[in-house]
């Protein structure tokens, strides 16, 4: 295999960047609270943190441009603007958030420190790596990704091995779409399309010019991702299914992760995921910042002040917005992941097709009809819920937050059949 060396090292370099807070301490929680149904959640919660993620890569290999190129078929000042919103999204709250993780399960139980000091050494040490964004894919593929893997590997192949506990009965009605909806926690959708971008800036870094050669790159490095990932989040919520009997029925996230280390490591376990966890997020931080400053560079053609400063900015934003605690985070998060979501898996989905099926016209149209009838999902955090009652009872599958699913795939179809209809004219 003329390239599988290269494959590997941006297969583990996607992995270290997808791979961060919320894909450690949100797995679990599902198992537990599934128990014998894991599967069927670990099914919903994989459709969002692997195969969309896989497939926005595909769009990518597909496009081989920037995150400006998913939106460019609505309007190029949509993608302007939608573009901006997501990193916007992506520099207030899932990088931040990988510092305040660090703080509450790494720092606070052995520093008595504030998470302000937390947040402010974390960013500092994450624009170092990130100027030095030659080195920093190499440094995440090469050493830190397998050690994560091998860490979390350990916890779960143990965990699996010694489980004997009887299994309590699920307590989510609907196990496969709390599992997808719960995957918006993980916003891998999201960093498929914007890390994407790095891949592709490498690429061409390194002298390769041949599309299908690029493609075909980008393709297997992302599989390579999505398999690791796969493998971690079914194991970790087999794991919290296994033991949904030893805890609490309030435990939190954070506590369930440190309790299963500790059942399955021993006294060494609490220290040994504090160590993976401050891991696991500082290379998603890294791979975050570097991403959003690939995409000014490029709207700046090629400015490296336009990379330097946008660095600083996310930077600064995560010293501020990572002092606060992983649970305010996480709860705000909300509104803005079912107001981005939607309108982001559409694009995906529509940029894997040729013109012929994925004209200007249909992306404008499926992608406002994904707005519009995801506008009930958005609302319902900032409105009583009796008021939007009328439009939940009339759109199907809106009561599970996903209204927005049989709209876009019908609109899609009969924009096709109509244009086929014209074409036969």
């Amino acid at each position: 295999m003329k390239h599988t060396k290269r494959i590997l090292i941006f297969g583990f370099a996607l992995f270290a960047g997808f791979f961060g807070a919320g894909n450690l301490i949100l797995p679990p929680l599902l198992g537990f609270k599934t128990g014998p149904d894991w599967w069927m959640v670990a099914l919903g919660f994989v459709l969002t943190t692997t195969i969309i993620p896989l497939l926005s890569l595909f769009g990518h290999a597909k496009l081989q441009g920037t995150m400006l190129d998913f939106g460019k078929k609505v309007s190029p000042k949509f993608s302007l603007i939608y573009c901006i919103i997501m990193y916007l999204i992506v520099v207030a709250l899932p990088a931040p958030r990988t510092a305040a993780v660090t703080h509450e399960m790494a720092i606070a139980p052995l520093f008595n420190r504030p998470p302000i000091v937390t947040s402010t050494i974390y960013f500092v040490l994450v624009f170092i790596f990130v100027v030095n964004r030659s080195k920093a894919l190499n440094l995440l593929g090469k050493y830190l990704t397998p050690l994560i893997v091998t860490m979390v590997l350990l916890i779960i192949v143990i965990g699996l091995f010694s489980a004997s506990d009887a299994m309590e009965l699920s307590r989510m009605e609907v196990p496969i779409v709390d599992g997808f909806i719960e995957g918006y926690q993980t916003y891998d959708a999201l960093a498929g399309m914007v890390m994407g971008g790095v891949i592709i800036i490498s690429l061409n870094a390194q002298g390769f010019k041949s599309y299908k050669e690029k493609r075909s790159i980008i393709a297997k490095s992302g599989f390579v991702a999505m398999f690791g990932l796969f493998v971690i989040y079914a194991g970790l919520i087999a794991l919290g299914a296994q033991y949904n009997s030893g805890f609490d029925h309030d435990v939190s996230r954070t506590e369930l992760l440190l309790g299963l280390s500790t059942i399955t490591l021993g006294s060494i376990g609490s220290s040994f995921v504090s160590i993976l966890v401050a891991l696991a997020c500082f290379t998603t931080a890294v791979a975050i910042t570097v991403s959003i400053a690939d995409f000014f560079k490029e709207l700046f053609k090629g400015s490296e002040k336009a990379y330097v400063s946008t660095a600083v900015v996310c930077c600064l934003v995560g010293v501020v917005m990572g002092s606060y605690n992983v649970g305010f985070i996480i709860d705000i998060a909300l509104p803005a992941l079912m107001f981005i979501y939607p309108i982001s898996i559409v694009l995906i989905l529509l940029n894997l097709f040729d013109d012929d099926w994925a004209s200007k016209s249909i992306h404008r149209m499926v992608v406002l009809t994904a707005f519009v009838f995801s506008i009930p999902d958005f609302l319902q955090f900032f409105v009583k819920a009796e008021q939007l009652q009328p439009f939940v009872d009339a759109i199907p599958l809106a009561s599970y937050n996903m209204g927005w699913v049989l709209p876009s795939v019908i609109v899609f179809f009969m924009m096709n059949i109509m244009n086929r209809l014209r074409s036969r004219e």
